[in-house]
């Protein structure tokens, strides 16, 4: 079974109210440029990215290491969902602890969680991966995690009250350093999310140093 599908499965059968994530890669060649995202705004991607793209410090936010130490310590998420380790024997899965693609074979946990930066209407908690067991964490936290450059994200910003306030469709990670940088130097925009394309699952977020 694929990562996609066994993700699919763990979250229909635990999360009820969960959206699913799908961690592949197979979509890729179908896309073949920045794109609008259904029903998030009507402007065209050169608007949304209407900031003036600056050299500031940028900080790329894991799950921090407290949080994660939290959920293990108390053996459930913040769902109240019993923590349940499993192998993940393809590999390929995100790991929000540490922002890289688990190995095959590595213990993981399907956790629910909430992103930061969303209130109100907009807040959502959904499926992530973390590592069963403490890991070193993400630890060049002024940098684009390079584990997961290779991946088509969506760049999806967020205002002040937490509302969506524009979602890009990028290539890879050089295409998101651009984007991103554009969507921070909008006045509006407090910061992003890095997210999934199949589904919208939440990766890593990223702020104005």
């Amino acid at each position: 079974m694929s990562t996609a599908a066994h993700e699919l499965q763990s979250v229909s059968g635990s999360y009820p109210k969960v959206r699913a994530c799908a961690f592949s890669g197979a979509i890729s060649h179908v896309l073949s440029g920045p794109q609008r995202l259904p029903g998030v705004t009507k402007r065209t991607c050169e608007q949304i990215v209407a900031g003036t793209p600056g050299e500031g410090r940028l900080i790329f936010e894991p799950i921090p290491p407290a949080t994660l130490q939290e959920i293990r310590a108390a053996g459930a998420d913040e769902a109240g969902n019993r923590l349940a380790a499993q192998a993940d024997t393809t590999g390929g899965s995100p790991l929000r602890c540490c922002l890289r693609e688990s190995a095959p074979g590595e213990r993981v946990l399907l956790i629910a969680y909430t992103p930061p930066g969303t209130r109100g209407a907009y807040a959502e908690r959904g499926p992530v991966f973390i590592h069963a067991e403490p890991c070193s964490g993400y630890l060049t936290s002024e940098r684009y995690p390079p584990a997961l450059s290779h991946r088509q994200q969506v760049v999806r910003a967020y205002d002040q009250d937490g509302r969506i306030a524009g979602g890009v469709l990028v290539h890879d990670g050089e295409h998101a350093m651009t984007v991103i940088r554009g969507l921070l130097a909008r006045p509006d925009v407090t910061l992003v999310h890095l997210r999934n394309v199949g589904y919208g699952c939440y990766n890593f977020a990223v702020r104005r140093g």
